[in-house]
């Protein structure tokens, strides 16, 4: 075989072999860790709501590079490289918010990882996240498991869409949110863990066909303002990927980086407190 021959041949392996390896990120099977971090260097958040907090944005080549310090639970409750689609909840899950969430942790601190604990699902309603309804009992049992590993630092929450179609969804909810962060922290045994509220995206205020959105916007705002610990994350000038309801890619991405900076900025109060008590 000429020397030229034989390099041709091994570009071509290795390029197989590159292949083969993104090939292998495509099954969390091949992504499961072995070896946790300590429990204190181990931070988990837990990811509540609906679809804009699961992200519907396609998944590009890019989205499946993973990154060792940020994990996931996936759905057979095993920690594995956090790869987009985080959330599982629908056929349609994309990229959504919370790699570019972890990422700014990370860059900001070097010596912890970042667990993620995915329960969004789309379409869901406030109702559907009360305590003794299945996603709330499906979210706190996962916690619960996760927590088992790592220290619980907060819980990130976006929903409301679903509950912009009536009027009576919208006069109740922000009593409702009320009730429900704290059943949350008191079933997780952390009344005092950091919980960050999205804003509804401005195009949704917008739409005709939600006619209660911005009274479920003010039901969040009014939420952040008077229950302790909590966190206010506005949405604006983020835009929608051409549907008039989820956030497009940049969107997501900014409002990732706004979550985490919201978080820094409670932990760095003193008055946000971490749990890695499992009840």
């Amino acid at each position: 075989m000429s020397k030229t021959r034989f390099a041709t041949v091994l570009i071509l392996l290795a390029c197989g072999f590159g292949a083969a390896l993104i090939a292998g990120f495509s099954g969390n099977l091949a992504n499961e860790v072995e070896q946790l971090p300590p429990k204190e260097a181990f931070h988990l958040y837990l990811l509540i709501g609906q679809s804009n907090m699961a992200g519907r944005v396609p998944v590009q080549r890019r989205d499946r590079v993973p990154d060792p310090r940020v994990l996931m639970l996936d759905d057979q409750d095993r920690w594995v490289l956090a790869l987009d689609p985080v959330h599982t909840d629908k056929s349609i899950a994309g990229v959504g918010l919370c790699r570019s969430f972890a990422r700014v942790l990370t860059d900001e601190d070097q010596s912890i990882t970042i667990g993620l604990i995915p329960c969004s699902v789309g379409g869901s309603a406030l109702r559907q996240w009360e305590q003794g309804e299945a996603h709330y009992e499906s979210a706190v049992s996962r916690t619960q498991l996760a927590m088992a590993n790592g220290t619980l630092r907060g819980i990130l929450w976006h929903q409301g869409e679903s509950d912009t179609l009536t009027l009576a969804s919208a006069q109740t909810y922000e009593q409702r949110l009320i009730e429900m962060i704290h059943d949350m922290r008191t079933d997780l045994g952390a009344p005092a863990i950091p919980f960050l509220i999205g804003e509804l995206g401005e195009f949704l205020v917008r739409d005709p066909n939600r006619p209660y959105a911005f009274q479920i916007n003010r039901a969040l705002f009014n939420v952040a303002a008077v229950v302790p610990n909590t966190g206010w994350i506005d949405a604006h000038g983020l835009d929608h990927v051409g549907d008039q309801v989820h956030f497009d890619r940049r969107s997501l991405n900014e409002l990732g980086r706004r979550y985490a900076h919201a978080m820094m900025q409670l932990y760095a109060s003193e008055v946000a407190v971490p749990s890695s008590d499992v009840r």
